[in-house]
């Protein structure tokens, strides 16, 4: 008979991980196993959404599943056991196999020496241990893995011709119908990637023009799994608030009851800009990378920061001290299925214009893919918030928690505009700026909107004031 001790010992609780940045709890959004399946160490198991992005959950050791502690759409504070896996199936009477040791009545046996459960990555621990590949799978385990059919996009369980792909890019490729045994990978090893997928997914016929495979990375389950369906006919729709949607709201009113907001505004002829960013479209040093005016205004305001380096700084309340940041992490504020998010460029200031361009698409890449991770968005100092892409002239942009200021771009328009003395046609946009009037002056955040505003009305001074 199967004793406490033995029972505790084969059965492995795994905890919702803590991802750090100061994230507390996380919403299962999907389970992609179910009792009874067989894991794998580093095989996804479900999908979680902390507050600032959705992220894909391994798991650390192997087995067969034996209980899901919580449902989907359950928030979960880290540390609480979410999974309990049998490591030793078949070994045992029935009776213990139905009954694992409950949480409180015997300590979880501790992770192997140097790893930790941890969140898609985010790394684990450095270790000199490594995993012995393993040369053939034992029967029981490899009929179980022949049952659970298609988990989290990655086809039936044939170990010896399964694809070589990263989670994530598995459940692109279930999220466009494409079959990675058809894809034809170009990554280094064999592996498959996004591009990849991409590229399989463009010929179909089902698929809609140009944008198709962008919107459907998007993770539509988590938009299913927070956002109820209205009823017909009901005069109101109730929306729980958590996830990204509770984080903005938090953070929002934090800043806004916290730091004295100032805003300034600019409206500047930027004819000569777009013509740069024209020019700039053929020149073959950019060839590869996106270039928009977004990215002009970028380059300028890490000109007028460098020009102006006290703008660049934080307020720490609990020393009373004013932090100036000598490194420029630049936000960019995107608007993503899931709410705002601010991922930043990090050490922006040290970029060249082809880098900075690089950068700039990937970061909106990963933000509408969904794959933003929290750190990704930790450590801004100064963010820019596109509205002029929504066709708004501009606004009064509230700061994100922890900088010092926030460059709003409006929209750019043709317009009427006195210049050399007559009034012709130019493109024109408005420029606002907001910024924590307890480390930052009238005349500093003046110096700063104003430096960007002399930039894109003449393009040339990047290269002078640089």
């Amino acid at each position: 008979m199967t004793t406490m001790t033995e029972a505790s010992a084969r059965f492995r609780e795994f905890k919702m991980p803590d991802v750090g940045e100061g994230l507390t709890e996380a919403e299962i959004l999907k389970w992609y196993v179910q009792p009874g399946d067989t894991v794998t160490d580093g095989q996804v198991v479900c999908e979680v959404e902390t507050a600032k992005a959705a992220v894909e959950l391994p798991i650390p050791f192997d087995g067969v599943v034996h209980e899901l502690r919580f449902a989907e759409g359950t928030t979960v504070d880290v540390g609480q056991v979410i999974i309990a896996v049998d490591v030793a199936p078949g070994s045992g009477d029935a009776a213990a196999q139905a009954a694992p040791a409950p949480a409180a009545a015997e300590p979880e046996p501790e992770a192997p020496k140097g790893r930790q459960p941890v969140l898609v990555g985010y790394g684990v621990a450095e270790s000199s241990t490594k995993r012995r590949a393993r040369k053939g799978a034992e029967q029981p385990a490899a009929a179980a893995a022949a049952i659970q059919g298609e988990l989290n996009g990655r086809g039936p369980a044939v170990p010896e011709s399964r694809p070589l792909a990263k989670p994530p890019v598995r459940k692109l490729a279930k999220d466009l119908g494409i079959d990675l045994a058809t894809v034809v990978p170009t990554g280094e090893g064999g592996i498959i990637t996004r591009e990849d997928v991409h590229a399989a997914a463009m010929p179909a016929p089902a698929q809609a023009p140009a944008p198709a495979p962008v919107s459907a990375t998007v993770p539509e389950p988590a938009v299913v799994a927070t956002v109820p369906a209205a009823v017909p006919g009901a005069r109101e729709t109730r929306i729980p608030v958590k996830g990204v949607r509770k984080a903005i709201a938090q953070a929002m009113v934090g800043s806004a009851f916290t730091a004295p907001h100032v805003t300034e505004f600019v409206t500047v002829d930027v004819t000569r800009t777009m013509k740069l960013v024209a020019e700039l479209k053929d020149d073959k040093d950019m060839a590869g990378v996106r270039v928009n005016p977004l990215l002009i205004i970028a380059k300028a305001l890490l000109v007028a920061i460098k020009r102006n380096p006290e703008i660049n700084a934080a307020w720490d309340e609990a020393n009373q001290e004013i932090v100036q940041k000598h490194y420029v992490n630049l936000g960019i504020a995107a608007a993503t299925p899931r709410g705002l998010i601010v991922p930043n460029i990090k050490d922006a200031q040290d970029k060249t214009l082809p880098q900075l361009a690089a950068a700039l698409g990937e970061l909106v890449a990963t933000a509408r893919d969904g794959r933003t991770s929290p750190a990704a968005m930790a450590g801004g100092t100064v963010t820019i918030t596109n509205v002029g892409v929504f066709g708004v002239d501009t606004g009064t942009p509230i700061l994100n928690p922890g900088e010092s200021a926030i460059l709003a771009v409006g929209a750019i328009k043709l317009q009427p505009w006195v210049h050399k003395g007559k009034v012709k046609p130019r493109q024109v946009t408005t420029l606002a700026l907001s910024f924590d009037h307890r480390l930052v002056d009238g005349e500093l955040g003046s110096k700063v909107l104003a430096d960007v505003a002399a930039i894109l009305e003449q393009p040339k001074r990047l290269i002078t004031w640089a």
